[in-house]
């Protein structure tokens, strides 16, 4: 019995104005498109009008799979239709070069089956002969591409013996074919941009939800993540850290972020520079004395260990300890008690204990500067904070940082323009952190214009912030030390070096003090002292 033709493949009535109807279906397609950007929804309109306005029946969009783990073949199937049953459309599916859909896929020209019946490619795998009507059915795909790639295929049924001609309905078929692959393309496009939105907004959103913003500390790369990470993993603990790194790294911002990470965040932090301090009241800084102990301690005081009890001390520079002082620190950390110099009795003291150096310490031990059970006793968790010119990609928001805040103390409105960041980036930073906030702040007190372009930048770097060049065979050499034939240093006052050259000292010996109080003939409490004052520490 013959099949009737379903509403899907029933033909436009004689007469019709062809040209009408095309420029219908064009001008829907458009609108639909118009107003939303979702392929599916187009795909469908497109596919209902194609079979309602010109006759061409059972439309499908065949696009490629994604390939699965460990698949041999590429494989497509059908994701849009009008005209056909989910179970045809579960059924439409083609390995790559599998029958005329296969075909055109693989090698992306159009295919025209005059006759379905007289065509052995034709596989009836979407629907069956039985399905179509009695007279000869011709198939028309055409490739849908992406980039000049194929990815898949516009297909649809076509009563052969019609009023219209062939090369009619091919030509409003490439156009919708282009239009499909436009769409594809866009809708590609529109994918990445939100993977990478939201890959930004996760990255944002975890810098948010740590704590790195509570500790002060700037930057994302992995050298600095990397360290941040293993600063939390300990914090917890009541183990001693030890920070490891240049000079001007930020090793106290680090200590402070110990502490605030810890249990201990609501109790004292206390900070000391063990250079700063004159040998001769170092016992007394960090053990207290009673009252009498020594000629001017007319009452008694509590150290800095005492200060700290229940919270954090940090040490900086502990590679300045004198060794007698060394010996006594490892009794109170290994101990937990200390003795006020002049008194007798043990004062229980709950410390955690940070500890910083630019020394290898390792070295100091070998060479009898440091006492090597105090070494192994501080070594506990060392964690290495990052130069600045292993993080570079965190240059950028630290001089914005600072910029930001040197305006803010100094009333001004100076920014800098992309090429001086970029410049910035550029730069090796031996003085590392604290030399680019040292040079920001000089920038935004003597700049002539708001804007600060690279150019403008370049005044501001002395030739002593240039990077050395990378096949330089020798070390800087170091000044030597004054004559030891005479016990008497000859007396500078303490402004005898105006805060720039300290500056240009540092930046010479690569942020070290040590070298670089060598260098003007001073000692290390000296230039230290003289730093302070000049308001560069």
């Amino acid at each position: 019995m013959p099949l009737t033709p379903s509403p899907a493949e029933a033909a436009p009535p004689p007469g019709t104005d062809w040209r009408a109807q095309e420029l219908l279906l064009m001008r829907e397609v458009m609108k639909l498109v118009g107003r939303s950007l979702a392929p599916g929804l187009v795909f469908r309109e497109m596919l209902h009008l194609m079979s309602e306005l010109l006759g061409l029946n059972r439309g499908r969009l065949v696009l490629v799979d994604d390939a699965a783990p460990g698949a041999s073949a590429r494989t497509a199937s059908v994701r849009h239709a009008y005209g056909l049953s989910a179970e045809e459309v579960a059924r439409g599916a083609f390995a790559w070069g599998e029958g005329i859909t296969g075909r055109v896929l693989a090698s992306g020209l159009p295919a025209i089956v005059q006759d379905v019946d007289a065509e052995p490619l034709f596989l009836f795998r979407t629907v069956q002969r039985a399905q179509l009507p009695p007279e000869t059915v011709a198939f028309i795909a055409l490739p849908v591409a992406v980039n000049g790639a194929t990815v898949g295929v516009l297909g649809c049924h076509r009563i052969r013996s019609r009023q219209r001609h062939l090369n009619d309905d091919l030509a409003v078929l490439r156009i919708l074919a282009t239009l499909a692959g436009q769409l594809l393309q866009l809708e590609q496009l529109v994918a990445e941009q939100t993977r990478q939105l939201e890959a930004r907004n996760e990255a944002l959103a975890r810098a948010l939800d740590t704590r790195t913003a509570r500790y002060g500390l700037i930057g994302t790369s992995p050298p600095l993540l990397q360290a941040l990470g293993e600063l939390e993993r300990v914090s917890q603990s009541q183990a001693t850290v030890l920070l490891l790194g240049e000079s001007g790294t930020g090793k106290e911002l680090f200590a402070r972020a110990v502490h605030l990470a810890s249990g201990r965040r609501d109790r004292p932090f206390i900070k000391v520079n063990c250079s700063a301090i004159p040998e001769t009241l170092f016992e007394s800084e960090l053990f207290g004395h009673e009252r009498g102990a020594f000629t001017g301690a007319t009452a008694a005081r509590a150290g800095w260990f005492e200060q700290a009890d229940g919270g954090t001390l940090f040490l900086d520079e502990i590679g300045e300890l004198p060794l007698p002082l060394q010996a006594k620190l490892l009794r109170t950390l290994q101990e937990g008690t200390l003795v006020r110099l002049g008194g007798t009795r043990e004062i229980q003291a709950d410390v955690r204990l940070v500890a910083a150096t630019n020394r290898e310490l390792g070295r100091e031990v070998q060479a009898g500067r440091f006492r090597q059970d105090l070494y192994y006793r501080l070594n506990v968790i060392p964690i290495r904070l990052p130069s600045l010119r292993e993080r570079r990609e965190d240059v950028r928001a630290l001089a914005l940082h600072f910029v930001s805040r040197a305006n803010q103390a100094h009333q001004r409105n100076v920014y800098l323009a992309p090429d001086a960041l970029a410049r910035l980036e550029a730069h090796d930073w031996p003085g590392n952190i604290r030399e680019l906030g040292n040079l920001v702040e000089r920038l935004v007190l003597l700049a002539d214009h708001p804007l600060v372009s690279a150019e403008a930048l370049e005044r501001f770097m002395p030739e002593a912030l240039a990077p050395m060049p990378s096949n330089s065979a020798a070390p800087p050499t170091l000044m030597p030390l004054p004559s030891s034939t005479s016990n008497v240093r000859e007396y500078q006052s303490a402004g005898s070096h105006s805060p720039q050259a300290l500056q240009d000292a540092l930046l010479r010996h690569q942020g070290s003090q040590t070298r670089a109080a060598q260098s003007l003939g001073l000692t290390l409490r000296q230039f230290s002292y003289r730093l302070r004052k000049a308001g560069l520490r």
